[in-house]
């Protein structure tokens, strides 16, 4: 599968939805009113604004990031105000791309600002956006480097890596996937996964990939489940409490990796996979499929086999909307939803439709190709969904000049791998629950709601 990024990959990819950020020049008299402390009352950068970019967006925007430039000092920041405040106040930073008018709105990896926060924001680009006391300024965060773990800081070290067989890249080409299989060493008997990471090497693996996602089979099955999946916003996967994915020795690790290339070659490129555990001899409560792609395309079943009965063509200038089907077997618990389009998508949407009847929106993403975050629900708002639940995912497409990222409006589109064609489906983080296991999280959250009401 490929994720729809600009003709840049890894953190190129990124770029280009930042590439307007160009310095904002401004006079002599501003530069004397942003050289001034401010007033009591006034919205200034140490006081008011740092702490919001330091929380919210130096991540990517510090020397290392993803980011075209470094929010971590007063200087820089000052010098692009005007574009800040553009880019804030119309939500297209930091990126968020969850439809704040449907669905469920309460997530762990929320980086969004609130109305509160874009407003300071914007008082201090309006008011001079003056620097104030800089001892009064929070201290800059420790950012991780791009050659780090991101999870070590919160677990340590992984408790195993896992590395993909070295593949070369051509300065100049077409799309290559690379999807080498490895059996899986270095662990005596079963382990449970409790989080995973995905890290591209640094700096030019990060360039050249595109995505990297692997499927993970037991040792003399046929068929596996998906273990990991690595985009722009989305490195790793934290599974809820209680909950782990199992892995054996012997057991395979496909990885399926679609690199790009980016202008300079790229020579033995590896990706490196990083596992923690539960501890040895510990087996957790619940255990999960990892991430599970539902398509938004009807399909049918035939002695089985699995055949697509709606076709993705979308016309020059047109638009399009398919919807797929699942019908869950068996109580289900989600923790997380991710989208996955090219140019043409607009939105996506997963809805239930409960056995009595009723519906919910669970998530609607407004797609951004530019970005691949996977949306990580609160614990208590972790859709509970019994057997016979229908989920509905439903996707948009848009192949008109209204769509700013089109790179050809007077184009057929249809379904494939490449990025100037389409695809649409969901990865969706699932655990699929016994009625016992089901019963007991909903007695807990219903205890909880009860506890909170008095």
């Amino acid at each position: 599968m490929t994720d729809p990024i600009w003709r840049l990959s890894g953190t190129l990819g990124a770029l280009a939805v930042l590439a307007s950020l160009q310095p904002t020049f401004v006079s002599a008299q501003q530069q004397v009113a942003f050289a001034s402390a401010g007033q009591p009352g006034q919205v200034t950068w140490a006081e008011n604004v740092a702490p919001i970019l330091y929380a919210s967006c130096v991540e990517c925007h510090n020397p290392e990031g993803i980011g075209p430039m470094s929010l971590l000092d007063y200087q820089t920041a000052r010098r692009y105000a005007a574009r800040i405040r553009h880019m804030v106040e119309s939500r297209e930073m930091p990126p968020w791309h969850i439809d704040r008018d449907v669905g469920i709105q309460e997530f762990k990896n929320d980086v969004s600002l609130s109305d509160a926060q874009i407003q300071t924001v914007v008082q201090w680009v309006d008011g001079g956006a003056l620097e104030g006391d800089p001892s009064k300024a929070p201290p800059a965060p420790v950012i991780p480097s791009e050659s780090d773990w991101r999870l070590e800081a919160q677990f340590g070290p992984p408790d195993l890596i896992i590395r993909s067989t070295p593949f070369s890249m051509a300065a100049v080409g077409l799309d290559n996937w690379w999807t080498p299989e490895i059996t899986i060493e270095g662990i005596s008997g079963p382990r449970w996964i409790m989080a995973n990471e995905t890290r591209p090497s640094f700096p030019q693996g990060r360039k050249v990939v595109h995505h990297a996602n692997t499927t993970l089979t037991p040792a003399g099955a046929e068929r596996g489940s998906g273990l990991t999946n690595f985009g722009i916003g989305k490195p790793y996967d934290i599974y809820p409490e209680n909950t782990g994915q199992l892995v054996n020795p012997g057991d395979k690790l496909a990885f399926n990796i679609h690199y790009y290339p980016y202008g300079e070659p790229v020579v033995d490129d590896v990706v490196e996979i990083g596992l923690w555990f539960f501890p040895e001899g510990v087996t957790p409560r619940f255990a999960t499929e990892g991430d599970v792609q539902w398509d938004s395309q009807r399909s049918v079943s035939v002695d089985g086999a699995t055949f697509t009965a709606q076709q993705l063509v979308i016309p020059p200038h047109g638009t399009l909307t398919t919807q797929g089907i699942q019908v869950l077997d068996q109580p289900t618990r989600i923790h997380s939803c991710r989208g996955h389009m090219h140019f043409r998508g607009s939105a996506q949407q997963l809805e239930a439709v409960y056995p009595d009847g009723h519906t919910e929106v669970l998530c609607r993403v407004n797609w951004n190709s530019h970005w691949h975050i996977t949306y990580l629900f609160e614990d208590d708002v972790m859709p509970l969904l019994p057997k016979g639940t229908v989920l509905l995912v439903t996707a948009w497409y848009d192949n008109t000049a209204n769509n700013p990222v089109n790179p050809d409006p007077d184009q057929w589109v249809i379904f494939g791998r490449r990025t100037g064609d389409e695809m649409s489906h969901m990865w969706i983080g699932t655990t699929y629950l016994s009625d016992e296991d089901f019963e007991f999280l909903e007695s807990q959250r219903e205890l909880k709601i009860a506890q909170q009401q008095q």
